[in-house]
């Protein structure tokens, strides 16, 4: 099986924490230069250096952006691939607060899309010029289970994550004869900070103790424990190999088999 990534570019959004750092992690083990784009450019500098390196042509670099201002963050991307075409984008941004969807004013809905939907917009198009002009392109987006199943008290999130695994799949038709595949990685319940953000979230609506939420979540999981960001990572490697190239325009939930959808 060809996992092989070498000499191919990636940027991977989100990558100073979490499923981001994992996944950059990853992808640089099989050998792709890895960009990396977050917000904190201290965070990031320190981070690139400790990216795996297997080859000595294999370079790291780091884009601090804001992905709120959508005008920086083509600018920036586009300079980027410019000098060296991204022939690999793993989107993946930080989900919107909790609460119930009838609650939520319009700006909450407005915040979330641009946030989401259409900052990946922009970096698709940002990079899609280098992966036509190599004829592969591997677009991976982390969404979330709820694209499949609405989650409870997650109104604003299963809206907007809906709409992009939508795009999404309309994406992965329009680009397909361009050697270019779209695919979803839906992370269940992993030890990340944004998993921390739901349990405290939840022990303030309902007055129970974390360790009770918890427990709670993991009822619900077959295989009774949380996902480690590096399981959710070794998805989103495979679907940027060229091993995954017959693989579009599908989700691939990540979850301990929590979803019970199909």
């Amino acid at each position: 099986m060809n996992l092989d990534l070498t000499g191919k570019h990636a940027l991977v959004c989100g990558g100073s924490q979490g499923i981001g750092r994992a996944a950059a992690t990853e992808l640089a083990q099989l050998g792709a230069n890895v960009t990396l784009l977050a917000r904190s450019a201290d965070t990031l500098q320190a981070l690139v250096g400790q990216l795996p390196r297997t080859h000595a042509a294999q370079s790291h670099a780091y884009i601090a952006v804001d992905m709120a201002d959508l005008a920086a963050l083509r600018a920036k991307v586009e300079a980027t691939a410019t000098a060296a075409p991204i022939q690999i984008l793993v989107n993946n941004t930080g989900g919107p607060p909790g609460g119930l969807a009838h609650g939520a004013d319009a700006a909450a809905f407005l915040d979330a899309f641009h946030q989401h939907l259409l900052a990946n917009q922009t970096l698709v198009q940002a990079v899609l010029p280098g992966m036509r002009a190599a004829a592969y392109g591997r677009i991976i987006n982390v969404i979330s289970t709820s694209v499949k199943e609405p989650i409870k008290n997650l109104g604003v999130s299963n809206t907007i994550r809906g709409a992009v695994a939508s795009w999404s799949k309309t994406l992965a038709s329009e680009l397909g004869p361009h050697g270019i595949t779209v695919n979803n990685v839906l992370p269940g319940y992993t030890r990340t900070q944004r998993l921390e953000q739901i349990i405290g979230e939840r022990v303030k609506v309902s007055g129970k103790s974390a360790t009770e939420i918890e427990q709670a979540m993991l009822a619900s999981v077959p295989a009774g424990r949380f996902a480690q960001p590096e399981e959710v990572a070794a998805a989103i490697a495979f679907l940027a190999s060229p091993a995954a190239g017959y693989i579009n325009g599908i989700n691939v939930p990540v979850d301990g088999g929590r979803t019970l959808s199909l």
